[in-house]
């Protein structure tokens, strides 16, 4: 059997001894390149040691080949026996240290790990201690201008607040558990009819005209924590009731007890006022549309009576007692034909002209035509006329009998008082765009169970012979039948110091011809 040679075997051992040794170097010079470069960091000093170890047996191992081969080729086969132990000791050693260092390879990246994750807690908290410190000493250099800063915005809100309580429309107040008021706006003192500057103590008690009606509040208040849109009655300085809607939002303190509560009160005078007026003016739409027929069911037979009665007039003298009878019959049927024009004007069945009117022309015709008889009863007659005012689209004999109307009731309304004050007043309301007229009375007034009624056909106060009841009726028909409205004020009062003044005031309300115009051109 012929004996394969064992050279390439030899050099491709010494050749992978010497690379062994090589890439065991590069990778001990790379580890020693990252301890340097973060010499904290714990896996890079392990690989260092590692590759240490690593590269001390690929030199064992390969110095030991190396030798191993030379010694052969030169034929000094003892010293190889005498040198084989030493080597292949060294390389177990070596080999045993390189498991031993990979084998507690886990062990030291837990514990490097575990120091780690607090290295990185003690850093954070290291950070979050330099944040607060540098946060208090910033605190510590601005503190007064911090403090400044902060009363300022609080002084702006408690101005805002105190704006908006002070100038408040409405009645603000707040009270405590045993219902006193520790504090109401102006509007609330204006709303009750209390003087601003001598302002009372109240209690909710002295507010609220029924005990009833406070109980409920109460009783609301407490189940719920607030009470919503109220209706309810409170009393005016004076006695008289005034009707309000009251939401209030109760205050606890720290005990979670009832400590008292805030409110917010809203007069509901006008928003009545306005209902009774629609109401009054649906009613007299009805009582308008009746009133026309009524008027012309009853026009043709007084028509018939009149006529024959004037022809059996023909037959009789004068001084005659039939001719006398006639002529009563004749009186009397005509004063019904007048009537039935009335209620005719009244629901607004007649013709009538219409044409761009001046409403002070108006007024001085009726202040020329009534003021002798005014003067003669010691009724003094003011005037106070806006210039200038926009035109109105109307039949000026109409709207003359309207305010002839309002002075004549006036004028008996203060004729049992001896003496007198009329004012007229006209002006233009720019937001409406309606031109108004006033005509204001001193007189007694008008008793408030009656107001709603003073519209209604044939309805009067005066004596039997001194009114039919139709006037006002009449002179509502025209104001509706000319796109206005008529608002009656009684008492009235004084815009200037808001008291309420003995006296009657109609308020006559037309549209302007310069806002039907824009409206056209829109």
């Amino acid at each position: 059997m012929t004996s394969l040679p064992l050279y390439p075997a030899i050099i491709t051992d010494m050749i992978g001894s010497l690379c062994i040794i090589v890439l065991s170097f590069l990778a001990l010079r790379y580890a020693w390149l990252l301890i340097r470069k973060q010499p904290e960091n714990f896996l890079w000093g392990f690989l260092f040691y590692f590759c240490l170890t690593l590269a001390s047996f690929a030199i064992s191992r390969a110095t030991g080949h190396l030798v191993k081969h030379i010694l052969l080729f030169s034929g000094d086969e003892e010293a190889w026996r005498f040198i084989n132990p030493i080597s292949g000791g060294t390389n177990t050693l070596l080999m045993i240290s390189l498991a031993a260092v990979t084998l507690y390879y886990h062990k030291g990246i837990e514990g490097y790990q575990a120091i780690n994750r607090k290295a990185r807690s003690l850093k954070e908290a290291y950070d979050q201690l330099e944040i607060a410190a540098d946060q208090l000493h910033k605190m510590n250099l601005h503190l007064e201008e911090m403090v400044e800063e902060r009363t300022r915005e609080l002084s702006a809100s408690e101005k805002k607040f105190r704006n908006l309580f002070n100038n408040s429309k409405d009645m603000v107040f707040f009270s405590d558990a045993k219902n006193h008021l520790l504090t109401m706006n102006n509007a609330g003192f204006k709303m009750l009819g209390y003087p601003l500057d001598e302002a009372p103590d109240l209690n909710l008690v002295d507010i609220f005209k029924n005990e009833d009606e406070l109980e409920s509040y109460h009783k609301v208040l407490r189940s719920q924590g607030f009470v919503e849109d109220l209706e309810v009655e409170f009393s005016k300085a004076d006695g008289t009731g005034i009707s309000v809607l009251l939401s209030a939002t109760a205050v606890y303190d720290e005990n979670n007890m009832l400590s008292g509560c805030d409110a917010i009160v809203k007069d509901l005078t006008r928003i009545k006022t306005m209902m009774a007026q629609l109401a009054a003016s649906e009613k007299m739409a009805s009582v308008g549309q009746m009133a026309a027929g009524v008027a012309h069911e009853i026009n043709t037979p007084l028509g018939v009576i009149l006529g024959y009665a004037q022809l059996m007039m023909d037959d009789f003298s004068a001084e005659s007692e039939p001719g006398q009878n006639l002529a009563i019959i004749e009186r009397q049927t005509k004063a019904c034909r007048k009537i039935v024009a009335d209620l005719l004007k009244f629901s607004r069945q007649s013709e009538s002209a219409r044409e761009d009117v001046s409403i002070n022309e108006i007024l001085m015709d009726v202040i020329a035509v009534t003021q002798h008889s005014l003067n003669m009863d010691h009724i003094n007659v003011h005037q106070d006329f806006t210039p200038d005012l926009p035109l109105i689209v109307g039949d000026t004999e109409r709207l003359r009998q309207v305010f002839v109307n309002l002075v004549n009731n006036a004028h008996h309304a203060m004729e049992q008082q001896g003496s007198g004050e009329l004012t007229m007043i006209s002006r233009y309301d720019a937001t409406t765009h309606e031109v108004v007229a006033t005509v204001q009375d001193s007189g007694h007034g008008i008793p408030e169970k009656i107001l709603a009624r003073i519209f209604d056909p044939f309805f009067t106060t005066k004596s039997v012979g001194k009114g039919t009841g139709l006037g006002l009726s009449v002179s509502y028909g025209i104001i509706q039948d000319h796109g206005g409205r008529i608002e009656v004020e009684s008492p009235v009062t004084n815009k200037q110091s808001g008291e309420k003044a003995q006296g009657t005031a109609f308020h006559i309300k037309l549209p302007a011809v310069v806002v039907e115009a824009a409206s056209v051109r829109e």
